[in-house]
């Protein structure tokens, strides 16, 4: 059983599991992205009544064939049921490896560019189809005809390493993660904002060691950032961290959570000012489960989740249809959850069947679509669909 010193330096499997030839010049990110990109999905009406279908209503997860042999995917974001983007890498020896950009297009998955070199993209929001940004060792963003690399700003922290993205409706894009120095036990929670001329740095509370895995916005004002601050001894636990944003100051909310667990965030969503999800694991005993927390506009609360073995959560989202679905797993035990409505509570739900990078929901449609690399083969991208 890990100590409790070294659970805080967990990443949730979010690295891309490379060559050890290339691991070493990774700048490891995150894999988090919320199906809408942070944009409000449906009305809060529809989401809290919806009842859970049965497991036959719902069917299961099948592979959609991508053009990358070996490699992996990173992230996954879509506009439609016949637009979606997804960006990962491509192996091509084993030191070299090309960052790639796939499109859906109702029917099939194709490439439809390559990213910059050393770009290594981990997060994705698509505005749309000549909006796009994506952020992992890099910030580059796509104008529908090429991507372009803009320099983050500068962290007192040390090196920036962003995590997750989202734009809002006034077209700034904002980006969170951590800095850091030497390794990810040093790293403190970063935020950085797009004003569509270059990256700013945000000032926020002092929570310490930490890192930022996801961020949505509701409106320019109204921005949720979640992620983990990291236990500041060894007799005290890792707790689940939410920061605010209002138009003028970053603040740091209280997480709901047993007191004596280690808490983490791993993908937060919202869908109205005061209908928001944030989703990830507790650790007790070397024991972990999901864990899930909502927004209802005046405090967070803990919702009931299952026990699932490594059960740890990495995104949220909501389908046409009502329904509140979470994603995630550990390697190859991918689990996926169903907020049953009646019940006020997480069902298990049939899992994506491949090692989860990123989820996401799809607007003015009940699908899903899970990327990652497959359970079994040596890094073989996958990408599966559960048609709703």
């Amino acid at each position: 059983m890990p100590s409790r010193t070294s659970l805080p330096r967990r990443r949730l499997g979010r690295v891309p599991l490379l060559p050890a030839a290339l691991a070493a010049t990774l700048v490891t990110g995150a894999l988090v992205v919320t199906g809408l990109n942070g944009e409000p999905a449906a009305s809060a009406a529809a989401a809290g009544s919806a009842p859970a279908p049965s497991a036959s209503r719902v069917g299961q997860w099948r592979t959609t064939p991508v053009p990358v042999a070996k490699g992996d995917l990173t992230a996954i974001a879509a506009l439609g049921d016949k637009q979606a983007w997804a960006v990962g890498y491509r192996l091509k020896s084993a030191t070299a490896l090309e960052a790639v950009a796939l499109r859906w297009d109702g029917t099939s998955w194709t490439q439809e560019s390559t990213l910059p070199e050393n770009s290594f993209p981990q997060a994705l929001a698509v505005r749309s189809a000549t909006d796009i940004w994506t952020v992992g060792s890099a910030s580059v963003h796509w104008d529908g005809t090429q991507w372009t690399t803009y320099q983050l700003a500068r962290d007192p922290g040390g090196r920036v390493v962003p995590d997750a993205v989202t734009t809002t409706s006034d077209g700034k894009a904002w980006t969170v993660g951590r800095a850091m120095n030497r390794s990810v036990k040093d790293g403190v929670p970063a935020i950085q904002s797009w004003d569509g001329k270059s990256w700013h740095r945000q000032t926020l509370p002092d929570v310490g060691k930490g890192e930022l895995s996801s961020v949505t916005a509701i409106a320019p004002d109204d921005i949720w950032a979640a992620g983990t601050a990291y236990a500041a001894d060894a007799s005290s636990p890792q707790t689940a961290l939410l920061l605010h944003w209002d138009g003028t100051a970053w603040k740091r909310i209280t997480a709901p959570g047993p007191q004596e667990s280690h808490n983490w965030l791993g993908g937060v969503t919202a869908f109205a000012a005061d209908d928001v999800w944030a989703v990830g694991g507790s650790t007790s005993g070397g024991a972990e489960r999901p864990y899930a927390v909502h927004w209802n506009g005046t405090a967070w609360t803990a919702a009931k989740t299952p026990d699932v073995a490594d059960g740890r959560l990495r995104a949220v989202g909501r389908t046409q249809n009502g329904q509140l679905w979470a994603v995630g797993g550990k390697g190859a035990a991918s689990v996926a959850l169903r907020w049953n409505g009646p019940k006020k509570q997480w069902d298990t739900a049939s899992p994506p069947g491949l090692v989860v990078r990123s989820f996401t929901t799809v607007p003015q449609s009940a699908d899903l679509w899970a990327a990652g690399i497959a359970e079994h083969g040596d890094l073989v991208p996958e990408i599966t669909q559960l048609k709703g």
